[in-house]
């Protein structure tokens, strides 16, 4: 009897010693069960002040509520995006770095040649948290009501129609490129820094057409400055749902869509990330912030970690084909 208490005794320290060693090899595990022990790290690619900002600070309120933790939002402006982004990469894979990611974490390697990040392999999605709601607009003066009738003046007038961007490799930029390969016309490029002074020149009648976000040129169109002819999403906006698509209207097979995602360093555990994206996800179907949203002028998403990630893989194929069609590169 003594014999097999003794075996058992063994056998029963040999499992403990196992599963000691077992989370001593993989202490990411461990930490994940109980995250978040301490505050996260949002960190924003653009200043305060703006829309993003707006949305990070009320994203990270909410998502600490839920998590019992504070997110405290990092503003890291510069070098395209890459700056924000080229931290989060660098940073611990834990959970307490995220990247509140724009569309341009994908482009920015395919406009620069040095960038210390991979879009696919540096980082774990999260979630998309919403589509920035963008529109082709116009000057009132031009002759046309549809992308229909535009792109048979541009083709037309080769060369007579001008369009400006927020910046070469923008998103206005790489979506205006995008239409003019598409609709065979040509149109030509005004970048500017920023869509305030280009909404300004497009008001005064010195630039004709313009993507932008609907946060900053809605207001032109609704004081009757200049028109919106169309939304470039594949289906119609939330936000503006009686405006048609530029596939709708005259551009069959058109779709950009820029947009807003969390994101940790490549390697997070895969609890922490289910954590995150469990919070986000309830806080998108609030009303409340649903409201605020469609004041911003974006249209939420708020999809799985493997949907982003799928779709994160065909954004980059899309733009790396226009950005090598058009031989862009960044300021």
């Amino acid at each position: 009897m003594s014999h097999r208490l003794s075996i058992r005794r063994r056998l029963v320290s040999a499992l403990l010693a196992g599963a000691t060693l077992a989370t001593l090899a993989t202490p990411g595990l461990a930490q994940a069960q109980d995250y978040p022990s301490k505050p996260v790290r949002m960190v924003l690619p653009f200043p305060p002040g703006g829309v993003t900002d707006l949305l990070a600070r009320a994203l990270a309120e909410k998502m600490a509520q839920r998590l019992g933790q504070p997110v405290i939002v990092d503003n890291r402006p510069g070098a395209g995006t890459v700056l924000a982004s080229d931290t989060v990469a660098r940073a611990p894979a834990d959970g307490y770095t995220l990247l509140l990611a724009a569309s341009s974490v994908g482009t920015a390697p395919l406009l620069y040649e040095k960038v210390g990040y991979d879009a696919i392999k540096s980082f774990a999605p999260v979630t998309q948290v919403a589509s920035v709601v963008h529109v082709l607009a116009i000057n009132p003066k031009l002759p046309v009501k549809n992308v229909g009738e535009l792109l048979a003046y541009a083709r037309q007038n080769p060369g007579k129609l001008n369009y400006g961007s927020t910046g070469m490799g923008t998103s206005t930029h790489l979506e205006m490129e995008l239409f003019k390969n598409m609709g065979q016309a040509f149109l030509v490029h005004i970048p500017y820094k920023g869509s305030g002074p280009a909404l300004i020149d497009m008001v005064a009648g010195q630039v004709d057409v313009m993507f932008d976000a609907w946060g900053s040129s809605g207001p032109f169109v609704k004081a009757g400055k200049l028109r919106a002819l169309a939304v470039t999403t594949a289906r119609r906006s939330a936000t503006l749902p009686d405006l048609p698509t530029v596939a709708e209207s005259g551009l069959k097979g058109y779709e950009a869509m820029p947009w807003l995602g969390l994101m940790a360093p490549a390697g997070t555990p895969a609890p922490a990330i289910n954590r995150l994206h469990g919070a986000v996800a309830e806080i998108l179907k609030e009303p409340e912030m649903q409201e605020k949203f469609k004041t911003w002028g974006l249209d939420i998403i708020g999809n799985t970690p493997a949907e982003f990630a799928s779709f994160l893989r065909k954004d980059i194929a899309q733009w790396d084909k226009v950005i090598k069609a058009a031989n862009i590169k960044a300021d």
